[in-house]
């Protein structure tokens, strides 16, 4: 990663960044406040957002609108010019942005797996039968069923203290949450355990912090590629790649994570059936190096392979049982 011998030059100062309001996103926009600050001598302030998905709390994600709920307002800001950039946990962001919106800049990656979190158990495999755990998250649930079919799995919406609050409240043995929130917030001890990713595979870019401008704002583009961790942009492009191939959404339960064996990126995916969460899941994984001459890391501008990667992969878990699946999704959206 490269750093900048002097402030870079904006068009406008400050730099307005758009946030949600909930504790994470405000830590996140805090985060990166305080790095752009550091880095580049830039006045940096924060525009709070509530956002459509922050208000509606009783529904599941897949049946109001999807992971676009947590960005449209901000991306609102952004068109016009309340904001210059925006701050996402990558797993909110939609696979394809709206004409004229690109990803900037990813920093490096969080811990992307999932945290399991109870009050009296100290595993998944220690639940008593029928324990109830919470999540609406249908990559969890497909997961959580595949590995303990006698669970009662129970929705679960809410900021990270609201779900943990419930949890304590006793609504649940267990809840299932993404380490990377609670490690950022400080909140590490309640995790009892973090979930082995051939058990509970993680969402494509989970634990990864997403920049999102305008296409237009070249001198920030450019400022802000200076930021970019390269494995962990590589890794997230491969895993989104997936994703977007087979038409990703809240409502599919798809899952997908890259992970790096020297220069050597692996890619694993799983698709499960939205309509049977105990029907077997559907697994693939494909490999790619990315080793360039002379070179100690892969380079960011390696995009294009890591996609690739990714497009081999979802047609993999196509070919492996997952089209009639697809299918059915596209016939219930037609």
């Amino acid at each position: 990663m490269s750093v900048p011998t002097s402030p870079a030059p904006l068009p406008v100062q400050p730099l307005v960044i758009a946030t949600r309001q909930s504790m994470l996103a405000l830590w996140q926009a805090h985060h990166v406040q305080d790095l752009l600050t550091r880095r580049f001598g830039w006045q940096v302030e924060l525009l709070g957002i509530t956002t459509r998905g922050d208000q509606i709390l009783d529904r599941a994600l897949s049946k109001v609108g999807g992971k676009g709920l947590f960005v449209k307002e901000l991306e609102v800001a952004l068109e016009e010019g309340k904001a210059h950039l925006a701050v996402h946990s990558l797993k909110d962001v939609p696979m394809d942005l709206p004409p004229g919106f690109v990803l900037a800049a990813v920093l490096e990656r969080e811990d992307p797996r999932d945290a399991f979190i109870s009050n009296r158990y100290e595993s998944l495999a220690e639940l008593p039968h029928g324990a109830r755990v919470g999540s609406s998250s249908l990559r969890r649930v497909v997961q959580l069923q595949a590995a303990r079919p006698d669970l009662e799995v129970q929705p679960l919406r809410g900021n990270v203290d609201t779900r943990l609050r419930k949890l304590d409240e006793g609504r649940y043995d267990a809840i299932v949450l993404a380490t990377a929130g609670l490690v950022r917030l400080g909140m590490a001890d309640r995790i009892r355990a973090r979930c082995d990713v051939a058990t509970m595979l993680p969402a494509a870019g989970q634990g990864a912090l997403a920049f999102e401008v305008r296409s237009e704002a070249t001198a920030l583009r450019e400022a802000l590629a200076t930021l970019i961790h390269a494995p962990s942009w590589l890794a997230v492009h491969a895993e989104r790649a997936v994703s977007r191939a087979l038409g990703g959404s809240c409502s599919m339960p798809l899952a997908a994570l890259a992970q790096w064996q020297g220069n050597c990126l692996r890619l694993d995916a799983l698709l499960g059936d939205p309509a049977d969460v105990h029907a077997p899941l559907i697994r693939a994984h494909a490999e790619a190096d990315f080793t360039r001459p002379g070179a100690p890391q892969p380079d960011a501008q390696d995009t294009a392979a890591a996609e690739a990667l990714g497009l081999e992969v979802a047609e993999r878990l196509r070919g492996a049982g997952g089209e009639p699946i697809l299918a059915a999704l596209r016939a219930a959206a037609a």
